[in-house]
């Protein structure tokens, strides 16, 4: 199989999917070992696209959602692909804007009847008084784009209004969009890592992510998580809240209408009911640092290479 591996290699990589080269290499080596043939193309331009076309793979992985051109145009690469008829892995433009938009997805699900935290949108200045605010303080802050964004200091969790305006100019100011307000839930953290296999099944490992000793205010980025050995990714212990967790997860894979893998967060309240909390549909896949491929270890056994070869066997089924 001839298999082609596209990134953008900018600063956007690491917001717009896993596309940084470290990554990309780390998935060219193992698709090399398991005995396909990959390449690693950095892509910037609609001619390094055709380029793609013109060689025809069996498959590309696309590492970034999409490419900005000079002539500032945004090509979404599934979409692109699909209309050259190239077969590529991961979701379509559709359902990829789901993972790019934290309010979408949760608004979508809703109404699809899974559970999600109580929210609302703010910009600086839009509540004017305590009292305005529609849910009860703890309240937990973050941007609505699924950014890779790194807080090291800063609170997330406002208790008072000063405390919410504060926040809301703070995260504005750096993000330049509306920032999303949820309910605090005061249970466990999970995340669910799904891959469908070839054969049509699916392989879903959930695991937990422990905090101690850290203020769970803060956030931290993926990488930040697996350097602070304070924080850990666990099995599931309590076989009721794992069932709950991978049954949300499930649902939210269905009707999100997820393509070949996706990592769901997951978050109960102290009464053990789970809630989505957002869906990456292009995981951080870093070996050694991913938490997508880390679920599959610890609960199933796989390693990274694996793992890296049930994302292809999945991709490369679709030529036959």
């Amino acid at each position: 199989m001839n298999i082609e591996i596209i990134t953008t290699e900018d600063e956007t990589s690491r917001e717009n999917g896993f596309g940084t080269l470290k990554t990309c290499k780390g998935i060219l080596d193992s698709i090399n070992s398991i005995g396909h043939s990959a390449t690693l193309h950095i892509c910037q331009t609609i001619e390094d696209l055709n380029d793609v076309v013109t060689r025809k793979p069996d498959l590309v992985i696309l590492a970034v959602k999409n490419i900005i051109t000079v002539d500032e145009e945004t090509i979404w690469l599934s979409e692109f692909f699909t209309e050259k008829g190239i077969n590529f892995s991961g979701s379509s433009k559709n359902t990829l804007v789901f993972g790019s938009d934290k309010v979408l997805a949760k608004s979508y699900l809703k109404d699809k009847g899974i559970s999600t935290p109580r929210y609302f949108t703010a910009v600086p200045g839009e509540y004017k008084r305590d009292y305005d605010i529609p849910i009860n303080y703890p309240l937990f802050l973050k941007p609505v784009h699924n950014l890779k964004y790194n807080f090291k200091d800063v609170s997330s969790t406002v208790n008072n209004f000063t405390e919410f305006e504060n926040q809301v100019s703070s995260l504005y100011s750096l993000y330049k969009a509306p920032v999303l307000v949820e309910e605090y839930l005061d249970g466990q953290d999970f995340t669910v890592s799904i891959i469908k296999a070839k054969d049509g099944d699916m392989l879903v490992s959930a695991i937990e992510i422990l905090a101690h000793q850290l203020d769970k205010r803060t956030i931290f980025s993926d990488e930040e998580v697996q350097k602070n050995k304070s924080r850990k990714l666990v099995s599931i212990k309590n076989k009721v809240i794992m069932n709950r967790v991978k049954d949300l997860a499930i649902d939210a894979y269905i009707d999100l209408n997820i393509r070949d893998f996706g990592q769901i967060d997951i978050k109960t309240n102290k009464s053990g009911h789970c809630f989505f909390m957002q869906a990456n549909l292009l995981p951080s896949m870093t070996n050694g640092s991913s938490r997508f491929t880390e679920a599959f270890t610890i609960e199933l056994g796989l390693s990274y290479n694996e793992v890296i070869k049930l994302i292809v066997d999945e991709g490369t089924c679709r030529t036959h």
